[in-house]
């Protein structure tokens, strides 16, 4: 039996008795193609499992040895946009009939989109999104003192709350005429079962129209995802 530099027998085999650099890599015990060494939270030597084509080695943490992931997904994941299509008279809280994902020539969305039930809008999945709406409307007497489309949010899917507005004030119009505004709001959306949104809109008088059309967007509400939550 032979022994590394000095080491008698019966003697443990300490770091010292073996030089520097002479453990060569074919000296290695046989591991599994693709796997690394590295260290686990005891400090004792472990291997990373081999990921999949694609992924990357990202650190998880103190504690726990690094592993291969996806790539995160850069960019926009969702984005949609639907449309009121018929014109709507009175107030309606919420507008829950007469909308559709718009689909004019050239329209495309990004994602699997929203859902609405009964006026009530579903996120596709959880994170920060943006909410742009626009309300176009026309005036048909100098009575019509204002039209107000709300955005309203829950987080318990049950109670809803105005969060944004878009407003036209009509106390000016002599006659008939057409208006519009716009308001935004960013929601963070952490449990889709939970997180909806839905719009109103209420009117001064009803001789105040919210216009909608099936091919082109006068009423529209945008939904973009930004990131995660």
């Amino acid at each position: 039996m032979s022994y590394i530099g000095s080491n008698p027998a019966n003697k443990p085999l300490t770091s010292s008795d073996i030089e520097d650099s002479i453990v060569s890599l074919p000296k290695l015990a046989s591991g599994t193609d693709g796997n690394l060494i590295t260290y686990d939270a005891s400090g004792n030597p472990v291997a990373v499992a081999t990921g999949s084509d694609g992924q990357v080695l990202t650190s998880t943490g103190a504690g726990s040895p690094p592993a291969f992931e996806a790539l995160p997904v850069g960019g926009i994941t969702e984005a949609d946009q639907w449309r009121l299509t018929a014109n709507l008279t009175g107030d309606a809280n919420p507008i829950s009939s007469n909308l559709e994902r718009v689909d004019s020539s050239g329209f495309g969305y990004i994602g699997s989109g929203m859902s609405v039930s009964s006026g009530v809008y579903t996120f596709p999945s959880t994170g920060i999104y943006l909410i742009l709406f626009t309300e176009t409307n026309k005036n048909a007497s100098a009575s019509s003192r204002f039209s107000r489309l709300d955005l309203d949010v829950t987080t318990d899917n049950s109670s809803f709350t105005a969060v944004a507005y878009a407003m036209t004030s009509l106390s000016h119009i002599t006659s008939s005429t057409y208006n519009n505004a716009t308001g935004q709001y960013i929601f963070d959306v952490t449990n889709t079962s939970t997180h909806k949104v839905r719009f109103a809109v209420e009117h001064a008088t009803s001789s105040t129209e919210v216009i909608g059309t099936t091919t082109e967007n006068y009423t529209v509400f945008t939904f973009i995802r930004l990131g995660d939550t």
